[in-house]
């Protein structure tokens, strides 16, 4: 049997922080040792050599800006140590040339990138200019690490089964369990029917629109992959311009479709080879799999389909890829931070991060974030302030909560200001490797493997998109597809990201307008109940194939929300109300009670729609119309929509000879709830 372990589907990014507070610089401080010390605000672990970010003060941020070079400033003291240290350069960490009112504004003109000759001890330099009045910060530029990540490569096709409808001609569109939950045994021995996003009745309002840009801010995204070409952004003046010349005059060479934050350039790969020893540590496919999840293409006849991608008519969400893992480089903090500020810079509205900082051995908070990742943050919250799109205020950033099975998010998931998402089964239940509690907002299928006669069965992890050039360390060769399962929060997260790009998507086409604050609530407002059924165990399989039981009362009240759910995120939009029902209880549905208030004039009609999906998804039975009411019966949990309708003014519509009202449609959300769940809408 192969021993697969949790973590080989799991994306992070690991390094210590320094457990300090933002510093307070006291300037009447008498011990200038220890002043100094304060404004360090990292460690140097698996910092990068020879570089050195600085936060700095307006004067030395307007000096360092019009120097010749990083020697004559002409501010004394920051000469002299350039001299001393042998400085090669000082460049502002943010491009200034684009934007440059509101980065000022923000203050992301006073971060700078001192580099040096890669033998000096980075500590001593570190301490050298922290004694500056001048520099207010100083950040090690700390490398980001990952851990292994492997897929299980999957057939490029499945046999279509006759009994289920599917909505697009995708032929793997079946197997994706996370959008459209059969509750088949094969996939999961415990799934159930309806775990899962709810996105094939989302799909009837919108599938995506190519306004919205979401940016893959993970391993370069495959973006030739046969089912993600149609949908990645592209920059045409770069795709069109000379190579090696930054062609749109964006301060990024060759960057067609993102950005590469080690390299500094736009040259993204997903392929690179690259072993530590026998460890194999090169790339994964990983971000090109969770590019999948928020936009394969839909309805082009191969693969699979992503959340927002589109119908086949041109109309899904665009994919950027932002590069921070690249073979066996990865970013560093101020690179991330380049990226996530190209990423605004660019266009795109959504920021998809399946990685953090695992506080496997370092306790973090928000104010430890704040000081020791300045930079990062920096960058996060100029993403979050620029708006690029018609529907929205600013942007949103969202994260995965980590695969550590911790009772706390990794950051930067879990700061205050982003969505952080945790990951549940086909069981609707949590993973044994999900965090969860502190920190979590809401959760999303990230799937599970189990062992059956021995043997790993893939099935109910996430389905999507691979670069099949890609290596397989298990099977020491190359994944020779383009598709195939991985699990984690990383493989929940761009579920969610998915959901707020179809979100956006709609507000886009039919004129809506959201401000950060309400986005954000609505995304994690639109869920389902999780904690009604967190009671007793379930089974569960450790790394090396053993089953075990977990108790799932550590994570009652602790997974967010709940489990987010496409259509509802839409009928929010919509400003569509809910009707709750209880299942296996008879629900009358009075109409005058959802149209208006006090004394109206309608007259509700015997016309009402119940699409077969939602009929089959919530096991309507006996729905009939009696005096302006109509009554149902849910034998399943779920929501579905049902459109009612009346006439505004008058007995009968106006046409013709008719001198009449006008006919309305009203959408009321069917939200089926089992006996005494009281907890998961919001």
């Amino acid at each position: 049997m192969n021993k697969v372990k949790f973590s080989l589907f799991a994306l992070a990014a690991i390094f210590a922080v320094s457990c300090v507070q933002d510093p307070v610089m006291d300037e009447s401080a008498n011990d200038a040792v220890i002043s100094a010390s304060k404004k360090i605000i990292n460690t140097s672990e698996n910092a990068a050599k020879g570089e050195l970010i600085l936060f700095v003060s307006e004067e030395a941020a307007e000096a360092w800006s019009n120097a010749e070079s990083v020697t004559r400033s002409g501010i004394d003291a920051l000469d002299a140590v350039a001299i001393e240290l042998g400085a090669k350069s000082v460049k502002p960490v943010f491009n200034m040339q684009i934007n440059g009112d509101l980065k000022r504004e923000m203050d992301m003109h006073r971060w700078f990138t001192v580099e040096l000759d890669e033998e000096l001890d980075i500590e001593t330099v570190a301490q050298k200019y922290a004694t500056l009045k001048e520099v207010n910060r100083v950040q090690y530029s700390t490398i980001l690490k990952r851990p292994k990540v492997q897929a299980a490569p999957a057939p490029e096709s499945f046999a279509t089964r006759a009994d289920v409808k599917m909505p697009f001609n995708d032929p793997m569109l079946e197997m994706q369990w996370h959008y459209n939950n059969e509750g088949l045994k094969a996939i999961f021995p415990s799934s159930k029917k309806a775990e899962d996003i709810n996105v094939f009745a989302a799909w009837e309002h919108t599938a995506g629109s190519n306004e919205v840009i979401v940016a893959v801010m993970d391993e370069g995204v495959k973006y030739n992959h046969p089912d993600l070409e149609a949908n990645m952004w592209v920059n045409q003046a770069e795709k069109n311009g000379q190579p090696g010349v930054d062609d749109d005059g964006n301060g990024v060479v060759d960057d067609a479709h993102g950005f590469n934050c080690i390299d500094d350039n736009g040259d993204i790969s997903w392929d690179v080879q690259a072993w530590n020893g026998n460890d194999y540590d090169g790339d994964s496919g990983h971000g090109t799999h969770v590019a999948g999840t928020v936009a394969a293409v839909n309805n082009n006849g191969i693969g699979v389909c992503g959340v927002a991608g589109g119908s086949g008519k041109g109309d899904g969400v665009r994919i950027m890829s932002i590069q921070i893992f690249d073979g066996p480089k990865n970013s560093s903090l101020g690179g991330n931070a380049k990226g996530m500020e190209y990423a605004a810079d660019n266009g795109a509205s959504i920021l998809q991060n399946s990685w953090g900082y695992p506080s496997t051995t370092t306790q973090m908070s928000d104010g430890i974030y704040e000081s020791a990742y300045g930079v990062e943050l920096a960058g996060l919250k100029y993403f979050v302030k620029k708006s690029n799109c018609k529907a929205l205020e600013g942007g949103i950033a969202i994260f995965a909560a980590g695969n550590y099975g911790l009772a706390r998010a990794d950051y930067p998931g879990a700061y205050r200001d982003f969505i952080c998402v945790t990951a549940y089964a086909p069981d609707g239940l949590p993973t044994s490797y999900t965090n969860y509690k502190f920190g979590c907002n809401v959760a999303a299928p990230g799937g599970d493997i189990f062992v059956e006669n021995r043997k790993w069965k893939y099935e109910g992890s996430v389905l999507s998109t691979l670069p099949a050039e890609t290596y397989d360390s298990i099977s020491k060769g190359l994944y020779g597809t383009d598709y195939g399962y991985m699990q984690g929060t990383s493989m929940a997260c761009p579920h969610v990201s998915g959901i707020a790009a179809l979100v956006l998507s709609y507000a886009v086409e039919n004129g809506y307008y959201l401000t950060n604050a309400q986005f954000n609530d609505l995304m994690v407002s639109s869920v389902r109940n999780i904690d009604i059924d967190l009671v007793g165990y379930k089974q569960s399989w450790d790394g090396y194939g053993n089953p075990f039981n977990m108790s799932l009362e550590n994570y009652k009240y602790n997974m967010g929300t709940g489990k987010i759910d496409a259509l509802m995120a839409i009928m929010n939009v919509r400003g569509a109300q809910c009707f709750p029902v209880t299942v296996g209880e008879e629900a009358e549905l009075k109409i005058t009670t959802f149209i208006g208030t006090g004394d109206i004039s309608v007259t509700p009609m015997k016309e009402f729609i119940i699409s077969p999906e939602t009929k089959s998804r919530l096991g309507i039975t006996g729905e009939t119309y009696f005096n302006g009411s109509i009554y149902l019966t849910c034998s399943n949990a779920g929501i579905g929509v049902v459109t009612v309708k009346y006439i505004a003014g008058g007995k009968a519509v106006g046409g013709g000879d008719t001198i009449g009202g006008r006919l309305m449609e009203k959408d009321i959300v069917i939200v089926a709830r089992k006996a005494n769940d009281n907890g998961g809408w919001l």
